[in-house]
Formats: structure tokens, C-alpha cells, sequence
């Protein structure tokens, strides 16, 4: 058997890049997953049974709380894990950093997207850089860390993508043809279900999971349901935008966080759609509702286009705004989906169908490389 370790940027959050790092713990399991910092409490539990190896940033407290505040760091600590040398076959999944992992060992490497911070800036940070003092800092580092990304990126035995955005994405960023692979829906939906209190009183609703940041458009649909008082949205998703968006939320829209995944399959199975407002790379929410027979409302743009079948499995709104997406849900409304077809899309991106791709390019690196 092949002998293959695993990279990961950071495990410090609870989103579809960690989802997919959690599945390659399972396609290889035993495989050591080296990333830069860890924190148990706030990613996925399932880590806790993986041999985590972390970086020295992983022992300054601040980084792990707010992993930004160490991008000047995290090139290097990847030029120092400590791989293993018997290893055969890294397979890393990125966003960023952990592509540069320094190893002998030839890299498989699954992109989420290159780095946003770098190659899609104003995007990144919700704005125009020069408005912040953090896109001025950035900006700053941005012809170091470019140079750097570009030669890790290079040493990728096998390059593979998520979407056929990002696969246009790496080709004009690195000049690379990736591979599309598309990620897993990892959420169980035959596992058990917890109630959700935040559910209590609704007879259904329509859910919304996402990471609270600018880009994510999350403002967008909240004002969306402020002309659907008839309609319910739960929110689902953390991040720097929370507070803001908690204190100004209209009756018929709900904010959780850090619930289990038990509790986030109560929310799939009673939603009537999934609300999908951001330009995704990929975006697994729509992938994760279609397990549990739930259409998306998604924008026309991104990873959408690869798994959104319009009419089939859900409808698109062409503008994050509140308008187009309240519109998207009166759509729905006056043309229901059937159960059946939105499961039959679900197929297309089961953790079984990943993981068979998964092991066969391993497998093929690996007969390569003897």
C-alpha cells in the first residue's frame, strides 16, 4: 500500500475546504495531516482521531483564534514541515499555503482556488485594498508571497481543481492545467439528526450556510427576507460580520453558530431550498442539500455552474442582491422541484465517487515514481 501523507492550510474553522481535508483522512486512513495551526474546538471534532501534525505558529494563541494575523509566517512553516521521509505520495488540499509543503515526495495537489488574498484582493477583503489598513499591509507582502506561491505551485506533481472556474483560475494564475475533481458532499444525510432549537416554532424554512465574511453576500439574503415575511431563513456561519448582521435581523430570519452536524442535517432536511448568494469557487452547500432531496437558489456565476442544473435541481438569480434573490425564492415557490431529481444530481458528488478519483491518481504518482 502506498504510503501517503496529507497537508492542509489550517484547521482553525468549520468550512468545505476542511470538509474535503476531513474526507482524505478517510480515503487514507492512518495518513499524517500536517497544517500550520489547529485548534479542535472551532474545526471539525472527526479531526480529534487524526495524527495532527502542526507548525511552531500553532503555539501562539492569537494565530489560532485569527489565523490572518500570520500570513507573513505561514510560507515558511510549510518550507519546514517535518515530513515524514518514507512518505510516497503527499496529497495536499489548499487555499493558500500547504502546496509549498517541502517534501521529496511527489505532491498531488487539490485547489480550492489560489489564494484569494493574493490574485483576487478587493474580493478578498469586501472592498477597494487601499480603503483598509489590512489590503495597505497586504499589498505590502503581496510581491513576496506572489513569488512564493508561484514556485510552490510548480512543484506539484499533479495539479487538481474543484470547479471549471478555478480550473480557468489556475491556468491564468500559474499557467497550470488542472484537473476538475469535484469535492464530496461529506454531510451524511442517512446519519442521526439532533433537534435545533433555533428551529423551534418554524413550521419550515430556507437555510443559509456560510461564513460570515464580505463576499459571502449573506447581508444580501437577509435583506431579501425582509420583503418575504411570509418566508423563513436560518443563517448558519461565523465569522467577522456576525455581530453586525445579528443586531439588525428581521423576525423571520435566525443566526446560529457552532452547531454540530447533527444539528446541521435537521437544518438540510426541513429546508425548503438552500440559499447560495456568493461567487463560490465551488460551494458545497447546494451539494450538501441535494443529498437530503433540498434545491439551491444560487447565483449564475462560479462553482454553481458545475452542479446547479437550472430546473432540475434548483433555480438561479443572476445579482447577490436582495432583490433578485427574493425573487429566486418566489420562483421556487410557484415552480416546486422534484425530490427525486434533486437526489439523483446528489450522485454526481458523493464521498465515494471523490474518493475512488482520489486514489486512483495516487496510485498512478506512486507506480510513476517506483
Amino acid at each position: 500500500m502506498t504510503r501517503v501523507a496529507l497537508a492542509h492550510d489550517y484547521l482553525t474553522q468549520r468550512g468545505g475546504a476542511e470538509r474535503v481535508a476531513l474526507v482524505l483522512t478517510q480515503v487514507f486512513p492512518g495518513a499524517d495531516l500536517y497544517t500550520s495551526l489547529y485548534d479542535p474546538d472551532e474545526t471539525y471534532p472527526e479531526f480529534r482521531g487524526v495524527r495532527v501534525v502542526t507548525s511552531p505558529l500553532n503555539r501562539v494563541g492569537l494565530f489560532r483564534r485569527a489565523f490572518r494575523w500570520a500570513l507573513p509566517f505561514f510560507g515558511a512553516a510549510f518550507d519546514r514541515a517535518p515530513v515524514d521521509p518514507s512518505t510516497e505520495v503527499v496529497v495536499v488540499s489548499t487555499t493558500g499555503f500547504a502546496h509549498g509543503i517541502a517534501t521529496s515526495a511527489p505532491k498531488v495537489v487539490y485547489c480550492h482556488s489560489p489564494a484569494r488574498f493574493l490574485y483576487l484582493v478587493d474580493d478578498y477583503l469586501g472592498t477597494d485594498w487601499w480603503r483598509t489598513p489590512t489590503g495597505w499591509g497586504l499589498m505590502a507582502l503581496r510581491p513576496w508571497l506572489v513569488r512564493w506561491d508561484q514556485r510552490a505551485a510548480h512543484q506539484a506533481a499533479v495539479y487538481l481543481c474543484n470547479s471549471r472556474v478555478v480550473q480557468r483560475r489556475i491556468r491564468d494564475v500559474y499557467g497550470i492545467e488542472a484537473t476538475v475533481v469535484p469535492p464530496p458532499a461529506a454531510l451524511d444525510p442517512s446519519a442521526i439528526q439532533e433537534p435545533l432549537p433555533a428551529l423551534d416554532g418554524w413550521p419550515d424554512h430556507h437555510l443559509l450556510v456560510s461564513r460570515l465574511l464580505p463576499y459571502k453576500n449573506v447581508d444580501a439574503a437577509i435583506d431579501a427576507f425582509r420583503q418575504l415575511p411570509d418566508e423563513r431563513l436560518l443563517v448558519v456561519g461565523s465569522g467577522p460580520l456576525r455581530d453586525r448582521l445579528a443586531a439588525d435581523l428581521p423576525v423571520n430570519v435566525r443566526l446560529v453558530e457552532g452547531i454540530t452536524d447533527a444539528q446541521l442535517r435537521t437544518a438540510y432536511a426541513g429546508a425548503r431550498a438552500v440559499i447560495a448568494p456568493s461567487h463560490e469557487d465551488f460551494g458545497l452547500t447546494p451539494v450538501e442539500g441535494f443529498s437530503f432531496g433540498v434545491p439551491a437558489l444560487a447565483l449564475r456565476a462560479g462553482g454553481y455552474l458545475d452542479t446547479v442544473v437550472e430546473g432540475v435541481s434548483g433555480w438561479f438569480f443572476d445579482a447577490p442582491t436582495a432583490d433578485d434573490i427574493a425573487a429566486a425564492v418566489r420562483r421556487l415557490a410557484r415552480l416546486p422541484l422534484d425530490r427525486n431529481m434533486v437526489l439523483a444530481q446528489a450522485q454526481h458528488f458523493t464521498p465515494e465517487a471523490f474518493a475512488a478519483s482520489i486514489r486512483g491518481i495516487v496510485d498512478q504518482i506512486a507506480g510513476g515514481s517506483t
